[in-house]
């Protein structure tokens, strides 16, 4: 298991929170998605060999935001 935090410019309310933690958490290999809006960070615990880090952050920003 792997453990990220990305900075997720662009989430304002909870309407982001859902939108983000709804579509990661959707993806196979993703065991936990926190999203912290104060701090712009989203948190992942997810398993490299069933998805890329590459993959995260592409359905983060499909959903209109922006990964740093």
């Amino acid at each position: 298991m792997s453990n990220v935090t990305l900075n997720v410019q662009g989430m304002s309310c909870g309407h982001c929170v859902k939108a983000i933690e709804g579509s990661v958490g959707q993806l196979d290999g993703i065991n936990e998605v926190k999203v912290n809006l104060s701090e712009a960070q989203v948190e992942i615990v997810y398993n490299e060999s069933k998805v890329s880090l590459e993959k995260v952050k592409e359905t983060i920003e499909d959903q209109g935001y922006e990964v740093e």
